[in-house]
Order: C-alpha cells, then structure tokens, then sequence
C-alpha cells in the first residue's frame, strides 16, 4: 500500500468532515445543539449537484449549496431560537427531513455523473514535487479553503471581541442580553453561518470528490462530525486532527478493502456513526461528562429573556 497515496487520500476524505465539523462547531459554540447535522449535509450535497449539474459551474454548485444549506438551517433556527422547541427532537426531525428533501430532489440524478470537476477541483503544478507535493499538493483548492477556515475560526475565536462575544453566548446568553447584545439574532447568524459551512462539506461529497449523486451519500459523515466536535471539546485544532484521524481510517479502509488486506471489519466502521450519535447523546444528558468535556455552559438549552 502506498504511503503517500493513502496520506493524500487521508486528507480528502478528512474535507467533507472537517467543513461539517466546523459549522457545527460555531451553532454549538452559540449554545445550540443541532443533531440535523447529517440532513443538512445531504441538502447541501444535492442541491450543489444539481446546480453544477444544470449549470456546468463548480464554483456556482457549491455557492448554491452553502445557500440552500443556510436557508435550512434558517427553518431550524427559527424552530428552537424563536419558538424554543426541543433541541433533541427538532434536530432529529431535520435529520429526516433533509434525507427526505434530497432523495426527493435528487431522484431523476441518481447514477448520473458530473462531467468535470472545472477549475475549483484542479491539482497545483506543486503536486509533482516528490512525498509532500503528492500528499498536500495534490490536492484540490477546497481542501485548502476547509483548513483555512479552520485557521481562521481559532483565531476569531480566541483573539477577537466577536469571538468573545461568541463564547459568552455559548455559556452565559443572560451576561450579553443585560448588556444589549442581542442573543436571539447572533444564534440565529451562527446557526445559518455554520449551516453553510456543513452544506460545503455535502457539497465536497457530491460535486468535486465523487463528483456524482447517490442518495444518502453523506453515509453518516454528519453524525462523526458532531461526535468529533464534542470529544475535542469545541477547539478548532483538535477538531482539525480529529477529522484528519477519521479521514485516515476512512482512507485505509477502501484501501484495505480493494488489496484485501483489511484489518478493520467494514461492518464495524459501517456501525460507528450510528454508535458515536449514541455516546454524544449520552454525553449531553449527563452534567458530570459535559463538565469535563468542557462544554458551552447554555448548550442544547433555549434561551427565554422573560426568565433571565
């Protein structure tokens, strides 16, 4: 098995996940847990299929996609920022419906394949340069894009008023409302913010890494990229390797699997979405494990200013 190939390989597969993570790392830094992760994904993989499909633009796909990701996660602002419902339940429900929604409008493009990738998906000249240059240079420009904007949110986070004002939201939402921020638009701007950038991780999956569409393509990538944000405990950079761990396993294992010399049951990497969404629930209902993970104080809990 080639190294190098499968560290470039690692990478790829990382992207999708690292653009999801990131999103839903900004929506659960502004206190709101949101388990539609995984439909929100499919949304945005089908919608920048279809755009680039009918279109023939890379660019304008996943452009169109980030917006049909923000405009769903927009719907679901609304239902638990404005009119404060579960967020367990509601995002569970957006799960689904964002399956139901892109198997709906993907239906007449299944198997249908993308004709290019067009410029957006293109190598650099710097690929030819041996060992580093295949396993970063190798790749396309929205894999740099995914950890530039990993770079970027650390530092916004942690060097910025804004980011402050973020993490304040997250843990204490009364301390801004009693000094006039208001903590119902700024949800609602991360939300539709991380919305976008979860959308671009669907996106990644159907327009430039396959680039085609088949329903459920995302095969649980959402859930892995809500679990690897918690047991990073909502820091951008631990975030980072957490996607490029998983990318590797995923790597590795189609890999293994076409040499047969899998190491890992493909069955048991086929359960372990569905198992971590299990441990993250476990983990959000005990007080005790969310203390230690370090988690935003007023996550997954509404905010009512009349109670405050």
């Amino acid at each position: 098995m080639n190294i190098e190939l499968l560290f470039a390989a690692a990478i790829v597969s990382a992207t999708p996940i690292l653009f999801a993570a990131l999103g839903q790392l900004l929506t659960e830094r502004a206190g709101v847990l949101n388990l539609g992760i995984e439909g929100t994904m499919l949304v945005g993989a089908v919608c920048g299929f279809v755009m680039t499909f009918a279109l023939g633009s890379t660019a304008i796909g996943l452009v169109g996609a980030a917006l049909c990701g923000a405009f769903f996660s927009a719907a679901f602002a609304f239902c638990v920022v404005t009119l404060r419902l579960d967020q367990v339940v509601t995002g569970l429900a957006f799960s689904i419906l964002g399956s139901g929604l892109s198997a709906f409008v993907g239906q007449s493009y299944v198997g249908k394949a993308l004709p290019t990738r067009g410029p957006i998906g293109e190598a650099s000249p710097l690929a030819d340069i041996p060992g580093l240059g295949v396993i970063v240079f190798s790749q396309d420009t929205m894999v740099f894009l995914a950890f530039a904007i990993a770079g970027f949110i650390a530092f916004y986070l942690h060097k910025t008023r804004p980011g402050l004002i973020l993490r304040t939201l997250g843990e204490s939402p009364e301390t801004l409302d009693s000094l006039g921020i208001t903590v119902v638009g700024l949800r609602y701007a991360y939300i539709i913010a991380g919305g976008a950038l979860i959308a671009l991780g669907g996106a990644y999956l159907s327009v430039i890494n396959t680039p085609t569409w088949v329903e459920n393509m995302t095969a649980g990538r959402g859930w892995i990229a809500l679990a690897i944000v918690i047991f990073a405990s909502w820091r951008p950079g631990w975030v980072v390797f957490g996607a490029l761990l998983f990318g590797l396993v995923d790597a590795y294992r189609f890999r293994a699997q076409a040499s047969g010399q899998a190491f890992i049951d493909p069955h048991f990497l086929n359960m372990l979405p569905y198992a971590t969404t299990l441990i993250v629930l476990i983990v959000m209902s005990r007080p005790g494990l969310r203390a230690r993970l370090r988690a935003p104080a007023a996550l997954g809990i509404a905010y009512d200013r009349e109670k405050r």
